[in-house]
């Protein structure tokens, strides 16, 4: 459940720029995941006339989860790695789809890869077609493990994923995502604009999958003690997912051709102060550090610079880490 306080905050920040998707046709992939179902819901609530076609691998169940959108918008089946995109001449393709499992990425690495690889490819190939801007959700994981003192990575910064490690299959996949939109920009003249996107909470997010922050809210909510597997030392930010949705959606109506944007909070804290904060936060009975060795690929610090987004697209986060717990939690159920 998205609160209808969110919606109206991304509808005014947006107010002036809806006007430009007017008669829009937009071809879009994930949409039916997390970021890709706020961007349909913002669009939605707008009341702008664009057209948008979402790829989804499920479209019944989409049509089950959220029929209003089902109805609003035509939702096609297919696969990011292998679908053919109607010819609709589109104006605008956003590239949402890529599965962000931690699980698919240490047990099935090649498969991550050439999901973002081939679904990237096939994305440019529909914006080159059709002369559409495109829109590139990208990962803060291009930049590989942050050095702790780089206190906020911005998007000049020239580190990477090690490319020996089968852990980094992810990262180097947005690099070679991100390596062919380039291409594609200079060869082919295809206008792509790239969003580089860290860590995340939200109404919407899966409380039963890697991401700590929300196995944390799960745990507080069940009444569990937080645990935390590995040292808690790691440092995140956490961007709330409709501050988010204004970020994506100006960067794809305003953004300059070529742009390249971190989105993410600046606000940093370690993983160990997280679950402090969430237990403390949602009354959980406290907070077990286990001190095992991190299994993820980066047990350092994962937090970017916004000053670009900032300086080209006015916009910033306006919602900070202790109330994105909090309405993450409600509405998943919470009772204060």
């Amino acid at each position: 459940m998205i609160f209808e306080q969110d919606l109206a905050a991304i509808d005014q920040a947006l107010a002036p720029l809806w006007p430009q998707l007017a008669g829009a046709r937009i071809f879009m992939t994930g949409g039916t995941g997390f970021i890709g179902r706020w961007m349909l819901e913002a669009l939605a609530r707008s009341g702008v006339d664009a057209e948008v076609t979402v790829l989804s691998r499920d479209p019944q169940g989409f049509a089950k989860r959220a029929p209003h959108l089902a109805r609003r918008f035509r939702v096609i089946e297919g696969d990011v790695t292998s679908f053919v995109a109607p010819g609709d001449d589109y104006t605008h393709v956003i590239h949402a789809a890529t599965d962000a499992s931690a699980a698919l990425n240490a047990t099935d690495p090649r498969r991550m890869f050439d999901t973002i690889v081939e679904g990237t490819r096939r994305a440019l190939a529909v914006a080159c077609d059709d002369k559409a801007r495109l829109l590139f959700l990208s990962s803060g994981a291009v930049y590989g493990a942050q050095p702790q003192e780089v206190r906020h990575v911005d998007e000049a910064y020239r580190g990477g994923p090690d490319p020996c490690d089968p852990l980094s299959a992810y990262g180097e996949g947005k690099r070679a995502a991100e390596m062919l939109c380039a291409i594609h920009a200079k060869q082919f003249g295809v206008d792509v604009v790239n969003a580089r996107i860290f860590a995340l909470l939200g109404p919407l997010l899966s409380l039963d999958v890697h991401f700590a922050a929300g196995n944390f809210i799960r745990d507080a909510m069940q009444g569990r003690t937080i645990r935390v597997v590995g040292s808690g030392e790691a440092v995140r930010s956490y961007l709330y997912a409709a501050d988010l949705t204004v970020w994506l959606w100006t960067l794809l109506i305003a953004g300059k051709p070529g742009s390249v944007v971190n989105m993410g909070s600046e606000e940093a804290v370690s993983i160990a102060e997280l679950a402090r904060r969430t237990a403390a936060l949602l009354g959980g009975p406290g907070v077990e550090i286990l001190g095992k060795p991190d299994p993820g690929w980066n047990p350092g610090r994962y937090v970017p610079s916004t000053a670009r987004a900032r300086a080209e697209l006015g916009v910033t986060a306006t919602v900070g880490l202790d109330e994105a717990i909090r309405r993450t939690a409600l509405s998943n159920g919470w009772k204060p």
